[in-house]
Order: C-alpha cells, then structure tokens, then sequence
C-alpha cells in the first residue's frame, strides 16, 4: 500500500528542485536583512531565527547541489534534457549562495576556526557543479552562459573561507604580530669592547637610557572631543592597537600610556562612544565579511585592497552580463515556470549585491575613511549618506539583564503548559529564562563606572600597582571608607570577610543584602531610596547574579551555581512555612526579622552552600553604618562602589573569547567595562618597558 498518493509523489519530483533554490534564496535574503540585528538585539528570538537560518542555508543549498547531481543521472528524452541544462543553470547560483551574504560570515567565533571544514566543502561543492556541468553540456549559449556565474559563485564562496580563516585564532594573531625587533646589536658591540681592550685601552659601559614615552595629549588643543569624526578616528586607531587583546597578546608600555592621556581627558560619553565604536569594529571583524569590504579604508592602492575591490567587481560584473546575455537567448524550449526561476535567480543576486553596496557607505569605517579624504565631492556624499540612514545606528543593545534570587525562589511567574516543557526535559532550562529581564543601562551608572575607573587609573602607576588594582574586588572600597569608624568590630569583620570569600560567595552575598536594604528602605520612604548610588546598587546586583546564573564561564571559577542551588533551597524552605510572603517586598520584610546573632554556620555546619542569613547578617550590619536622609546616603555610596569594583574584577578576569562570543548577543555591559579599564592601563596584558636603551662605550 502506497502512502503517499502517485500525483503527489510525481508533483513533489517536478517542484522538489524549485523549491528548494528558491528557499536558498529566501535563507540568503532574510540573512542579509537580519545578520546585523544581532549587534545591537538582544533578544532570544532574533538569535535563534538567525541560527536556523545560518545553519539551513548552507545545508539547503549543499541538498539542492545534491539533487541536481542525482537527476544528472536520469536524463531520458530531449525535453529532458533541455529541462535539465536550464536547471544546471542554477547550480553556480547555489555555489554564490554557499558564499553568504556580507553581513553574516560566522554565527559564532567557533565557525572561524572551522575554516578547513568549509575549505573541503567549496573543493566538494566545486566538484559537484563541474559535474552538473558535463551532465548537461550540449554546446549550447545556455551552456557557455554559465562559466561567469561559475566563476562569480567560485570568488564569493572563497571569500567566505578566506575570512573565516584570517579571523580564527591562529592566523589573526599573526596579524597582529608586531615586527620581530632584535634590539641594539649587542655582539657587535662586544666585538668593539674586545677590540678596544686587546688595544690596552680601559674601557667601560656607560649604559644611556631613553627618555620614558609620554603619552600623546595633542588632540586636546587641536580636535574638539565632541567632533564625531574624531570619535570615529580614535576608535580604529585604538582597535587597531587594542585588537591584540583579543588574541590574548600583550601591549606595549607606550599603548597604555597613549590610551591613558586620551581617556582622561575626555568625557564619560565621549569614552562610552569610542568602545561602542571600537566594540564594533571587533564585531564586524569576527562576524562578517568587514575585513575584505572595507579593505579601502586603509588606502585603495595598497595590493590587499585592489586585489578586493577587483575580485568583488569580476563577480558583479559576471552575473550583470550573464544575466543580459540571457534575456536575449532563445528560450522556447526550456519551461516557462524554470525561465521564471532563473530571472528570479537573476534578480535575487543582482539586488542582494545592490543592497550590499548600498549598506556600505552606512557604516563608521565608510566615514572613517570619507573623514581622510576631504574634498569637494566628500560634504555631498555624507548628504547621501544621512538620507540613507533615517535613524542613527545601535551599536549596541546598550542593555544590561537583570535576574532575582527572591523573585526566582517566589515563582511570581508560574509556566504556561508545564507538563510539556517537562516532558521535553526543557523545563528547568526555560524556568531560568522566565525570570530574567532586561533594563537600558542608564548614563548615571556608566558615570558612576567611568568616575571610579579613572580614580582608579590615576594610581596605576607601575605593574605592580596595576596587578593590584585588577584584584581589587570591594576590599579596597572597605579599606578608603573612612566613614565605618563608628561600627563594632563585630560589623567590620563581617564586612571585609564578604569581598575576602570566593568570588561567587561574594555577588550572591551582597545581592540578597542589597535586595533587603532595598526594599527596606523603599518601605520606609527614605529619600536614599530615589539615590544615583541607590539605584546604580540595584541595577548591579541583578546584573552580576545575571552572570553568575546565566553566565557562569564569564566568571571566575568557582561552585557558584552550586551556591545559588542550595541557597535558593533554603529561601524555599523559609517561604513555604510563611504563607504571608506573597511578593518580594514582603519576603524582604520578613528575612530581615530573623534574629542572627549567631553565625548561621555554627548552627547548620558547611555541607550546605547556602548563604541566605549570612547575608540577611550582612544586610544587617550595612544599616548600621551611620545613615542621611539623603540622595547621597553614606550605605548606597559604600555598596554601589564595591559593586562597581566587583564588575570591574569580573570583566579583568573573563578572557576575550567569551567577551568576543557576546557581541553577537546585542554586547555585554560587562564587555565594554573591560575595554574601559584597559584602555584607563588597569589590566595585566602589558608590558613594562623603559623605551631603547643604547650602551655608550667609554674608552680612558
């Protein structure tokens, strides 16, 4: 018995081909439209619809190629035949879609390192077409047409594996290798101390140091720091210097020293601009085809840039005189539904290349490079350009997640359908996601980062300095607070071991206390409540258990997960004996109740990682700390400033490549703190250098 009915079976084999080079195209169309919306989006669904399509584009047209292979094989009659020739047609338009579009290269900096995978699948794929090829060659013009389509699918499918592999690791760092530098020739030097010394002279080394780097403050007297085209400039200059960071190479003492004396001297804004920018260069690097499109802005002379820009114009060209070519054959004896693909085919590649190059001239290295070259026509091409762009371009989602131990354990938000999420084993997973929100990062909060890292950068002094500073975690907030005098030793020793236990320990310690002096104080109207500092603390301590929850490998290692588990055990536990607490404030409330005057592990021992009333304890011992009914509340300023420099802890210690991995995920607050802090010298990755020292030989 036939399942499915013969007619249904015969009209799939006649559209199965169709419908699948169509569907290649649609892929190709939604990813040049959507790829980019994933720098500044952070929002789950655009990640998961863009990494289905990544991943069905490829595989579409790798079948559709495969298809067109096995009907090679069983060509019966002339119209066959014809239908055949005009279907190998298509086959280098599935070679130009395997090349992707300009705006997705790789969905995640793993596929950079896949580069061979892809090198194998274009000498596979190639292949396949030769042999589509000579399966349908009649010596016909349909059959000649197809050798410049060939060769444009051939550049751009080679275009994405030389991309994907000049961003992998390897070969980037080697791109950003300085030049070896050997230093003085010190054995020539010897050859003449020998000499001088056979001769019976006395000689001597009188050792003549260069005089240390200063960093570079010109740009103060000659740009205005809100000049965007200057913003623009600075940011390439410093992610061509920075980019070393990102292969875990180090900089040199005149980089940080450079990058010091502008950063200090610029505004918050201005300084959250330059890592936007800067950010999103690396953003382009790493995830699309930026490397070869933008390879003018260097100069169009230069041999990488020609050999580009003529590469891409051979390819265009190709499928422009292909396609003219084919409106002026005969076409009566191919079917009409196959000429209407191939147009459609055509068509499809010819506008993705036009939208292509109408994208480019909207971007910050187009202007980078406009801003180079002044001239008269330059004034009219940035008027085309500002009505191309309706609105000013996100560089980032400028967005930070929040996430709640107390909302989470009160499960204020029940799942809709749960039987089936647990029945798909997802359930625990989407339960994470449920309770995580996010907010925009306010201007105050990046000024309260940006006042407290500089203040930190003016006693970067030397290496050791730095390496201290980077392992500062709220120790050196507690250390200069000379306003906790007045508290009992008691008080002082429970604060300082709060920042001296693990790391993990540490955030969900002081998010719990946060939370409880929080709404403690919102229920008693105090004026600290409507704070900067007030609400900076809150912001932070969401975000960081964010990371902790969420983002557990961009933090130190540690049990923190473990921590979070048995600590949200416990708070269930205190919760479902008190049918009161019905909402977080009022949880709050209650948790602060608790009498803990003594420790909670002499009474429960260590087997459990819980630390709910060691916090409530900490909570405790923060609201003893003397208090003003005012905005500027002595608590709120000590516990935003130890956030901030636990956040500034937390982004020295994640290395580059999970930074790298959240610039496909609409950035990380976390992200650009660390390129702020290495750009203020607080980071570890450079070396001490006392500039060239040259050996004077002193002859007596």
């Amino acid at each position: 018995m036939q399942i499915v009915p013969e007619s249904v079976t015969k009209l799939w084999n006649e559209w199965e081909l169709r419908v699948m080079v169509l569907f290649s195209l649609i892929l190709q169309s939604f990813l040049i439209l959507m790829g980019k919306r994933r720098k500044y989006s952070s929002t789950n669904w655009v990640r998961i619809i863009l990494w289905i399509a990544y991943l069905s584009a490829d595989w579409v047209a790798t079948v559709s190629l495969g298809v067109l292979s096995y009907k090679s094989g069983y060509l019966k009659g002339s119209s066959s035949k014809a239908d055949h020739v005009i279907s190998a047609f298509w086959a280098p338009f599935l070679l130009l879609h395997l090349g992707g579009p300009d705006t997705i290269t790789a969905y995640s900096l793993e596929d950079n390192e896949l580069w061979l995978r892809h090198l194998l699948g274009l000498a596979i794929q190639v292949g396949v077409v030769f042999y589509v090829f000579f399966r349908a060659w009649m010596s016909i013009a349909l059959n000649f047409m197809v050798i410049p389509v060939f060769i444009s699918g051939i550049i751009k499918y080679g275009e994405r594996i030389w991309i994907l592999r000049y961003t992998s690791s390897e070969h980037f760092r080697d791109s950003v290798l300085r030049k070896p530098d050997a230093g003085p020739n010190y054995a020539r030097y010897m050859e003449e101390y020998g000499s001088k010394e056979r001769e019976g002279f006395k000689v001597s080394s009188g050792p003549v140091i260069a005089v240390p780097t200063e960093g570079d403050t010109s740009y103060a007297a000659a740009r205005d720091d809100t000049d965007q085209t200057f913003l623009l400039e600075k940011a390439l200059y410093f992610y061509e210097t920075f980019r070393q960071l990102c292969v875990d190479l180090i900089l040199s003492f005149e980089d940080i020293l450079n990058s010091q004396s502008f950063f200090q001297n610029i505004s918050c804004e201005k300084a959250f601009e330059v890592i936007e920018i800067e950010l999103g260069f690396m953003y382009d690097v790493f995830y699309t085809k930026a490397v070869v499109i933008y390879s003018f802005v260097h100069g169009f002379l230069g041999r990488f840039s020609l050999c580009c820009i003529s590469l891409r114009c051979i390819s265009f060209i190709s499928i422009i005189s292909t396609f003219v070519a084919f409106l002026i054959t005969e076409k009566q004896a191919y079917s009409t539904v196959d000429v209407i693909i191939t147009y459609v085919l055509f068509a499809g590649a010819i506008v993705l290349e036009l939208y292509a190059a109408i994208l480019l001239p909207c971007s910050d290295w187009t202007s980078v490079w406009l801003n180079k070259h002044k001239n008269r026509v330059v004034p009219l091409l940035c008027r085309a350009i500002s009505s191309i762009q309706s609105t000013k371009e996100k560089r980032w989602s400028n967005t930070m997640a929040q996430y709640g131990l107390i909302r989470f354990c009160l499960r204020d938000k029940p799942a809709k359908c749960s039987f089936i999420q647990k029945g798909l084993c997802i359930y625990e997973i989407l339960e994470k996601h449920r309770y995580k929100y996010s907010k925009n990062v306010p201007p105050e909060l990046k000024k309260l980062i940006f006042d407290l890292s500089l203040e930190k950068s003016m006693r970067a002094s030397n290496f050791k300095a730095c390496k201290e500073l980077c392992a500062c975690r709220g120790d050196q907030v507690l250390k200069h607070a000379n306003f906790l005098d007045p508290i009992s030793n008691e008080n002082r020793k429970t604060l300082e071991e709060s920042v001296e236990v693990e790391f993990d320990q540490s955030i969900l310690l002081w998010h719990i206390a946060t939370d409880l002096c929080y709404y403690s104080d919102k229920n008693a109207n105090s004026a600290s409540f409507n704070g900067t500092n007030c609400k900076a603390s809150k912001l932070l301590s969401g975000y960081m258990l964010y990371l902790l929850v969420m983002c557990p490998s961009m933090l130190p290692n540690g049990i923190g997960l473990i921590r979070f588990r048995d600590t949200c055990a416990e708070a269930n536990e205190f919760f479902k004996g008190r049918k009161s607490i019905s909402d977080v404030n009022k949880a709050c409330t209650r948790l602060l109740q608790v009498k803990t005057n003594i420790p909670p592990s002499e009474v429960k021992g260590d087997r459990s990682k819980s630390v709910l009333f060691d916090a409530c304890r900490l909570a405790k011992c923060l609201q003893s700390l003397p208090r003003e009914n005012s905005e500027n509340d002595k608590m709120w300023e000590l516990m935003s400033h130890v956030w901030v420099e636990m956040l500034s802890y937390a982004a020295n210690q994640c290395r580059w490549n999970l930074h790298g991995q959240q610039l496909r995920r609409g950035g990380e607050l976390l992200t650009h703190v660390w390129l702020l802090l290495a750009h203020l010298g607080i980071t570890e990755q450079f070396q001490i250098s006392q500039g060239h020292a040259r050996a004077k030989l002193v002859v007596h």
